[in-house]
């Protein structure tokens, strides 16, 4: 009995073997399974990306307007006027100025709506963007009283839009969205402009894990990020707020698409 008893016997090393064997083919098996339609959703959501940008390439839609090759006097071409709220419709002009960052143009605009809830708008005709990264120059009065603008994305009409308006006598940015007619504040934030005299807004609208955001900054600083989906696809534009006189120049415009956190706003 003793030496059938030794015959039968497992060494430990043996039980260890065995168990790492089949470990490994659980590995190389079964759990590969596990592994194979994660991969393949993310390359699924890649090409996705890679076909929408494709489309937004394809649609014209890396853009910038300088003013440069209008005449001085002449309304901005190539751009439709909207209105929300009461009042008179604003002078949007394009002005011939040595001091222009583009060249020899800026848009000039005056308005004088009587309350800060009359948004007046200027949009870029023929172009939709669903995540649009955009920027704009722009040149407050001297003592800056009088001056609320900024620019719109995802523009439906006059009473669907996006709004990033900066009040430069306040050192306020507002993000809003009017919805239905309703305008809605997302978010503020204090600024701290640089010296100049022209200043740089930049938003940018992204979605990451399904939940779309809104970014923005000021003079190359991050100023306030908002979460929101009210709104998708739309038209970009200009707008100034209740009683305003300004100065637009460099706007630019070009479709984003990307999961990744957002970068530092580059130096158009």
């Amino acid at each position: 009995m003793g030496t059938n008893e030794r015959s039968m016997s497992v060494k430990p090393r043996s039980v260890s073997r065995v168990l790492i064997g089949l470990v490994l083919a659980m590995i190389a098996g079964e759990w590969s399974d596990c592994v194979e339609p994660s991969h393949a959703i993310e390359i699924e959501s890649r090409m996705e990306k890679e076909a929408n940008l494709q489309g937004q390439v394809q649609g014209g839609l890396f853009n910038r307007w300088t003013f440069d090759q209008q005449k001085s006097g002449e309304a901005p071409g190539g751009f439709s006027m909207l209105g929300f709220g009461e009042g008179p419709a604003a002078d949007w002009m394009v002005k011939a100025d040595p001091d222009a960052p583009s060249g020899s143009n800026v848009l000039a605009v005056n308005s004088s709506c009587p309350t800060e809830t009359c948004y007046r708008v200027i949009v870029a005709d023929g172009f939709q963007y669903e995540y649009p990264d955009m920027s704009v120059r722009m040149r407050f009065p001297v003592d800056e009283s009088t001056a609320i603008g900024g620019v719109v994305f995802g523009v439906q009409d006059a009473r669907h839009f996006y709004v990033v308006v900066v009040n430069l006598a306040t050192k306020i940015l507002e993000v809003s969205k009017v919805v239905k007619g309703k305008e809605t504040s997302l978010g503020q934030s204090s600024l701290t402009p640089k010296k100049g005299s022209w200043h740089m807004l930049r938003i940018q609208r992204n979605t990451i894990l399904s939940k779309d955001f809104i970014e923005t900054f000021f003079d190359g600083v991050l100023a306030v990020t908002v979460e929101d989906q009210s709104l998708t696809i739309g038209q970009v534009g200009l707008v100034v707020r209740g009683s305003t006189a300004l100065d637009f120049d460099s706007v630019h415009a070009v479709p984003l698409f990307s999961h990744r956190p957002l970068s530092a706003p580059a130096a158009y």
